[in-house]
């Protein structure tokens, strides 16, 4: 349990996600790195071109920093703390619900992250300077798929998890082998 909640603190250090865009025009490919409490350039001056080109078909400014980043920090922390403590107590039935209260946290940051990238690409402004529409005359919708890729125009969006989110992964599967290790160990103490 201790090394899961170990792997957990390595969000701290390393992006969560990283959100790619690659054209003809960008041979290499632009893109984002999302940590646990910024939106960071991929490579240098890549938020600032992909607001360039966003601005013209009426897309949002992608800040450095969004409300959720005041306080997503604190509750990993306060996960890791939860962590801490019921290593040391060592009920296995505390790693289970560590391992749930992960789960449900990690659902809804998902969620949240979805919802983003809907507004983001879905609220266009109406004084855009390129307005591009569908068969039926609707405005053409830009957001980026939460995970994998998606065409749009002639970008290839590719949005995938980063370093801190497989350490995330791997921290909350070790929460549960300690969870089945400690009650094997239980069973043979038993025996």
């Amino acid at each position: 349990m201790l090394t899961a909640v170990l792997f957990i603190s390595g969000i701290f250090l390393f992006p969560m996600w990283q959100i790619t865009l690659g054209a003809p025009q960008y041979p290499e490919p632009i893109g984002m790195s999302i940590w646990i409490d910024k939106i960071a350039d991929m490579n240098p001056n890549d938020l600032k071109n992909i607001n360039l080109m966003n601005h013209y078909i009426g897309m949002q400014e992608i800040p450095e920093h969004i409300k959720e980043f005041d306080f997503f920090p604190y509750i990993v922390q306060i996960m890791i703390a939860f962590g801490f403590v019921i290593a040391f107590i060592g009920r296995p039935k505390l790693y289970l619900v560590w391992f749930g209260t992960m789960c449900v946290l990690g659902v809804l940051g998902m969620y949240d992250f979805w919802l983003w990238e809907y507004n983001y690409g879905h609220d266009l402004s109406d004084m855009a300077a390129i307005k591009f529409t569908d068969e039926f005359g609707e405005p053409i919708a830009y957001q980026p798929p939460l995970i994998g890729r998606k065409v749009i125009l002639n970008f290839v969006a590719t949005s995938l998890p980063s370093t801190g989110a497989y350490l995330l992964f791997t921290g909350m599967f070790l929460s549960v082998v300690a969870f089945y290790k400690s009650t094997k160990e239980k069973a043979w103490k038993s025996i």
